[in-house]
């Protein structure tokens, strides 16, 4: 079985480990420990009944819930099997363009993308050191140029300032920012730029709802962009690209205020004590991050201590040998539950000794 791409992949870090999935504590993939919130569980099981019957096309309840949380009309959103199905139809528009720009290092999945559709790509390589402030790049883009970049950046949990990004929007003819982590901050820390979405028909704005509300098996995400855009990605994709199911967990879950405010409280204080018990570790440096992840700097090899730990420990965590900027030289985690973490930080102490 080839190595994985993604986090998450538990039958390929059972087959290495020599155990069942279900005993693998999972820090590879950056997902909330809270969920999913008893509020989807319930959706969902009231949905159970409508499985006989197609999904409003329209999605209406959705988008109408949606429409009410981000205070735009239905016609700006447009759910999705997943951010993933989305960032497709970005792409498929971005071909359109004489180049497009990425930031890296950079998820995975955006080269998936651009390569589905021959996007001729130009990378811009961020600086990546646990001790220097990450900075955007200054671009100068030739021709009609597109931009691809994510906020909270993923891997290195970096939160760029709305400031930061809106000079982009001046000098690119689309911008897709990937805001999948935005709602691990609260609202008052937020660099959003839903906010601006009605200012730049440049601009597109891609959400998950897996993430925060830990529902990554039902695939569920939103763009937020001009509805000409919007209306031109519906005509291109499948019909009911989202279940039924999906859908009411999703109205659910916007309007879970106590599992939003839980999720807050919790984070903050885990993830620092956390990042603190890392940088106590010989051979290991966190960065400091704004998501539900920690991308850490080690001397040994990242594979080689995912290799351990999954021997040793049934715990899995992100090499970082498919982000090429980074390769061996680093991991990513999530932050969990304090028990998980804890185990963890015992583990990674017992493989540098």
């Amino acid at each position: 079985m080839s190595r994985p791409t993604h986090g998450g992949n538990l039958i390929w870090a059972a087959s290495l480990a020599g155990c069942p999935a279900s005993l693998i504590v999972d820090f590879s993939a950056s997902i909330n420990p809270m969920g999913p919130p008893p509020s989807a569980i319930a959706a969902i099981q009231r949905g159970l009944k409508a499985l006989n019957a197609y999904p409003d096309p329209h999605y209406l309840g959705l988008r109408s819930t949606l429409s009410q949380w981000h205070q735009l009309s239905l016609d700006w959103i447009l759910p999705g099997n997943g951010s993933a199905e989305l960032l497709t139809w970005a792409c498929k528009e971005l071909s359109q363009l004489d180049v497009t720009y990425l930031i890296t290092p950079a998820f995975g999945d955006y080269k998936r993308a651009l390569n589905s559709f021959s996007v001729k790509v130009k990378t811009c390589r961020l600086c990546c050191h646990p001790q220097e402030k990450i900075t955007l790049p200054a671009i100068d883009p030739q021709g009609k140029a597109g931009l691809i970049l994510n906020n909270p950046h993923n891997p290195t949990g970096t939160l760029f300032s709305i400031g930061d990004i809106l000079p982009y929007l001046e000098k690119f003819d689309l911008v897709v920012v990937d805001e999948a982590f935005m709602d691990f901050l609260p609202p008052s820390e937020q660099q959003s730029l839903i906010g601006y979405i009605e200012d730049y028909d440049n601009l597109v704005i891609l959400r998950s709802l897996t993430k925060f509300y830990s529902l990554p098996g039902l695939r569920l995400g939103y763009a937020i962009g001009h509805p000409d855009r919007l209306k031109k990605w519906q005509a291109w994709r499948d019909p009911w690209p989202v279940n039924i199911l999906a859908a009411l967990a999703g109205e659910a879950v916007l309007h879970d205020r106590e599992f939003q405010q839980k999720t807050w409280d919790w984070l903050i204080p885990t993830r620092n004590k956390l990042f603190e018990g890392l940088k106590s570790l010989s051979g290991l440096q966190p960065f400091p991050g704004s998501a539900n992840f920690l991308l850490v700097e080690t001397e040994q090899p990242g594979s080689q201590i995912q290799a351990q730990l999954l021997k040793n420990a049934r715990i899995l965590i992100r090499d970082c040998v498919s982000f090429p900027e980074l390769g061996d030289g680093y991991f990513r985690i999530a932050v969990k539950s304090p028990e998980d973490n804890n185990r963890l930080l015992s583990a990674l102490k017992e493989v540098g000794e």
